[in-house]
């Protein structure tokens, strides 16, 4: 099934592009701090530390919230927590730096509250797609259209600086962002989906061991891509154009993840797709070490392409492994600790790139990313026999493997849920 073929499909492209809109604010976060911050006049190591507020706050929030999803429905706890990041948002933007204190408790509301509609949406593309070939078709489209929210996003909000100012931009993404939840909720698959029936346990979706070795790995991938985000800023401070040079690296960075997800989820892998990931993981670490070069402008957004290719497969494949290690009935609340993993990863790259970049200058914050990366292959490799002990979640390729031929070949419909309807 192609691209625009599952856009056609009912709901589907109504809740992407809610989605992706509505966390605009959550894509944009790290470099609108950085540059609100630093036209408030603080430092890179302080608007490095209110990132990291956000994102820890965030990390926290991520799967609280995608657990009271699971348990009680996606308009009940989606809708006001994007009201209440949105406000948290807007103080930190009329009130600025100071009282401090308040800048950080501006940062934990809006993290904490983020709505966990990435979760969310991939607990929805069961139900409203129905064949397993058109999830696995979706999880790629996903990650494809997450690194354009990516690039977009940014360059959305650099034009809006440049046309309003720090302070506006911040107000305008958030208010994007509540508009996009709200899409997202008032929509029937969201109003009707419920959660499959869950053991009860404390530790949720964190009893299962491979999970737990994926979440780890992502961590380090995103402390290499938080710390590109700040590096690619100094870089272009450097190079006698903040706003446009920084654009243009983020635009070929999303550029190379967009090629290489649509590659990705154009073909049809064999084999388990733990072992994929490893293989991806490492092509990504070695192809962010060449940041550290620094070169020209035109060579570094060449480089910063050829950084983005592996990311969003990496991403796709990594919803794979999550679908299947997650425990029965924690769908939302496993893919939202892959964010927290991920945003936490982020957060940490941020906030050790500003001190790297001040103390040793550019190509130290694109060293991070380096590091980052081989130690994310480092942790798949040393956690291998985790990912070989499944949970016992109905997961697309356990359905798949035990469904007749054809409809493994996506002519029938197998009822694969990993929620239901109510």
């Amino acid at each position: 099934m192609g691209y625009l073929e599952l856009l056609r499909t009912r709901h589907a492209a109504r809740l992407l592009l809610g989605t992706l809109l509505g966390r605009m604010p959550n894509a944009t976060a790290a470099i609108a701090i950085v540059l609100f911050t630093r036209a408030e006049g603080g430092s890179y190591s302080l608007a490095g530390v209110l990132s990291a507020v956000y994102g820890v706050s965030n990390a926290v929030g991520q799967p609280l919230l995608g657990r009271a999803v699971d348990l009680y429905g996606q308009p009940r706890v989606m809708l006001p927590s994007a009201f209440l990041s949105a406000l948290g948002m807007a103080v930190f933007a009329v009130a600025g730096l100071d009282p401090l204190p308040l800048a950080y408790a501006a940062m934990v509301v809006a993290g904490l509250c983020t709505p966990p509609l990435e979760g969310g949406l991939r607990a929805l593309w069961p139900s409203v797609l129905g064949r397993t070939d058109r999830v696995q078709t979706a999880y790629a489209l996903d990650a494809v259209a997450q690194e354009v929210m990516f690039t977009v996003g940014p360059l959305l909000l650099t034009f809006a600086v440049a046309l309003w100012s720090e302070a506006t931009a911040l107000l305008v993404v958030n208010l994007l962002g509540v508009l996009g939840a709200l899409s997202v909720v008032v929509s029937e698959p969201s109003r009707t989906w419920r959660s499959a029936p869950r053991e009860a346990h404390w530790l949720g979706a964190l009893r299962s061991r491979g999970l737990l070795a994926l979440l780890a790995a992502f961590f380090f991938v995103g402390t290499a891509l938080g710390s590109i985000t700040v590096a690619a800023i100094a870089y272009a401070d450097d190079h006698g154009g903040q706003d446009l040079v920084y654009g243009l690296l983020m635009a070929a960075l999303g550029f190379g993840a967009l090629v290489g997800g649509v590659a990705y989820g154009a073909v049809r892998w064999a084999g388990r797709a733990e072992a994929r990931l490893r293989v991806i993981v490492a092509l990504l670490a070695l192809c962010y070490l060449p940041l550290a070069l620094t070169p020209g402008v035109a060579a570094m957004t060449v480089l910063a392409a050829v950084a983005g290719v592996f990311l969003a497969p990496a991403i796709a494949c990594a919803f794979v492994v999550v679908d299947r290690h997650a425990p029965r009935g924690t769908v939302t609340e496993a893919f939202s600790w892959l964010v927290t993993s991920f945003g936490v990863g982020a957060a940490v790259g941020t906030a050790g790139a500003g001190p790297a970049l001040e103390n040793a200058g550019t190509t130290a914050g694109f060293l991070v990313a380096g590091a980052g990366g081989a130690a994310a292959l480092l942790v798949l490799l040393m956690t291998a026999k985790a990912f070989e002990i499944a949970s016992d979640n109905p997961t697309i390729e356990a359905v798949v493997e035990n469904l007749p031929e054809n409809d493994r070949n996506g002519t029938a419909e197998p009822g694969f849920r990993a929620g239901q309807q109510a």
